[in-house]
């Protein structure tokens, strides 16, 4: 207890001592010195609040476990209650201080192959759900500052209360003077100019714990937002964005074009701080029932999820890498599209375009290769293209079970279901388990990785959890799928590299290959289908 309790009281005099020297010298230099005052009362306080907040953490796992057993109920017990009032303080000083410590908080929620889940559930139930909503007087600052009037006069509608709200911006609906209905993203206000001060906070404390508990070691994190934030923060690089993804469907992926869809940006009512956007009906992608209530069914929609973020990943290289439930919503087909059984087929809004990532040729391939390796249970294949993507040699394995959530036993199963998860006690019982247990490496394996592969991971933690919420777990057809493509992708890129006719008909070869072990596994989907249905017949009848 004395040593944590020490390191806290010694790093929250170090807080309030660099929020100090950070404040005189903002306002001295600042363009802006009613801004800078006010950012120079703000941020000390947060710097104390987090301070407090660590060491009160800290102070609570040392003192709440100590002397009991590892291993023993009675700990086990214990450490699931100081898990939840942990991550319970977590999310509290994430709403008080608002901005980029939600979107922290955000993506801490989705790492469930490194925090325990109690953390897990309470920031993910919270974090998109319960977001800061700034006045209607900050909103009208905003407008004023970038298009040079009220919302009022620059709309014929406009309505005060926003119907979302998130962690940099919330959107209010409007309807122009010619009358087209549109959605108004606007950026909280000061947000760059808090952003700057809070991410240099958030690097402080994770660098000064990291310093004195070595195995606390989230500075990958930090990298990431340092990199991504800004690019949040623009909403013109959003619009470019959102436009880009649209004409890529288009022109490389046309079969899916149709049904994968994001708003038109209106450019003439559109700054870095404020995003016009044609207003979408639809229903977010974890209202199951409603969804059901549409015509459209869920598996169906899965189908469409897994294929639209793999013909990013492995064939476009431009992914959309912050797809989480409020980002997504569905609509049946404007076209009035119905299957054979009449089932109406949905189309996928994407929304939230702030955060993208390129893929380069090797990064795109290597990465195509490792999905098609784990689909196909190809150990050394893994091995191979892990060790390309940055993992080394000796974290292949885990860097497997990060990506599957699986154990290596499991990945390399030759079964045709090994990767599917099905979300039981015990399978998250054994996540959490392996976790635990590999902590330290996973962290380093963190550390290791490019930043554009930490967010393909991010992203295939978000896809995780919507196909979740839709299925109540993982299903063959997904990585059916993800292995169709990405192995398309490959051969695809093996073609395009091909300079003879041998190395031409050894791609030719391989495809057949290819395409004789995916009809087996869609064989093997079929069957396990018709088992469901008839399992689901036979219970009617019982009943």
């Amino acid at each position: 207890m004395g040593s944590l309790w020490r390191a806290g009281k010694k790093f929250s005099l170090i807080a309030s001592a660099a929020a100090g020297g950070t404040a005189a010298a903002l306002i001295a230099t600042s363009d802006d010195p009613a801004t800078a005052l006010r950012l120079c009362t703000t941020v000390p306080h947060r710097l104390f609040r987090d301070a407090v907040t660590a060491a009160n953490i800290a102070f609570d796992y040392e003192y709440s476990l100590r002397g009991l057993k590892e291993g023993s109920l009675e700990r086990e017990i214990v450490k699931h209650e100081v898990h939840l009032r942990s991550a319970e303080k977590l999310r509290d000083l994430c709403f008080k201080n608002g901005g980029i410590y939600i979107k922290l908080g955000q993506h801490l929620g989705q790492l469930e192959y490194l925090v325990p889940q109690e953390y897990v559930v309470t920031l993910r139930e919270s974090m998109l759900n319960r977001c800061p909503v700034s006045s209607y007087e900050q909103i009208c600052e905003v407008f004023k500052r970038e298009l040079g009037d009220t919302p009022e006069n620059i709309f014929a509608e406009f309505d005060p209360v926003p119907i979302a709200s998130a962690s940099l911006a919330q959107v209010h609906v409007a309807r122009t003077h010619d009358g087209q209905k549109v959605a108004v993203k606007v950026q909280h206000i000061h947000m760059t100019e808090t952003a700057a001060a809070d991410n240099a906070t958030v690097e402080l404390i994770v660098n000064t714990l990291h310093r004195f508990f070595p195995s606390f070691d989230y500075r990958w994190l930090i990298d990431e937002i340092n990199e991504s934030l800004p690019k949040e923060l623009d909403f013109l690089v959003e619009a470019k964005n959102s436009e880009k993804c649209v004409e890529n469907f288009r022109k490389l992926s046309p079969h899916v074009a149709n049904y994968v869809y994001a708003p038109k940006v209106y450019w003439n009512l559109s700054t870095s701080k404020l995003l016009t956007m044609e207003f979408m009906d639809g229903v977010h992608i974890n209202d199951v029932n409603t969804i059901r209530k549409l015509g459209i069914r869920p598996h169906e929609l899965s189908r469409l999820v897994s294929q639209t973020f793999a013909e990013m990943m492995f064939k476009h290289g431009f992914v959309h890498c912050d797809p989480h439930s409020a980002n997504l919503l569905v609509r049946p087909m404007p076209s009035g599209k119905r299957s054979i059984l009449g089932w109406r087929k949905p189309q996928l809004i994407l929304l939230d375009h702030g955060l993208y990532k390129e893929l380069d040729f090797d990064t795109r391939f290597n990465y195509a290769s490792l999905w098609k390796a784990l689909v196909f249970s190809d150990a050394n294949a893994i091995k191979e293209y892990s060790a390309k993507l940055g993992a080394g040699e000796d974290l292949y394995a885990l860097f497997a079970g990060v990506l599957t959530m699986k154990p290596w036993n499991r990945v390399v199963d030759q079964s045709p279901d090994h990767l599917v998860f099905n979300g039981t006690e015990s399978e998250i019982s054994e996540l959490q388990m392996y976790a635990s247990e590999y902590f330290h490496k996973i962290s380093e394996l963190l550390m290791r990785l490019p930043r554009v592969i930490l967010l393909m991971l991010k992203t295939n933690d978000c896809l995780r959890a919507v196909n979740n919420s839709l299925l109540q777990g993982s299903s063959l057809d997904t990585f059916l799928i993800i292995g169709k493509i990405s192995s398309q992708a490959v051969i695809d890129a093996k073609m395009s590299q091909s300079r003879s006719l041998l190395s031409w008909l050894n791609v030719r070869l391989e495809k057949i290959l290819l395409e004789v072990r995916l009809w087996g596994m869609q064989l093997v989907l079929w069957i396990y289908q018709i088992r469901k249905s008839l399992s689901w017949s036979d219970q009617g009848r019982l009943l």
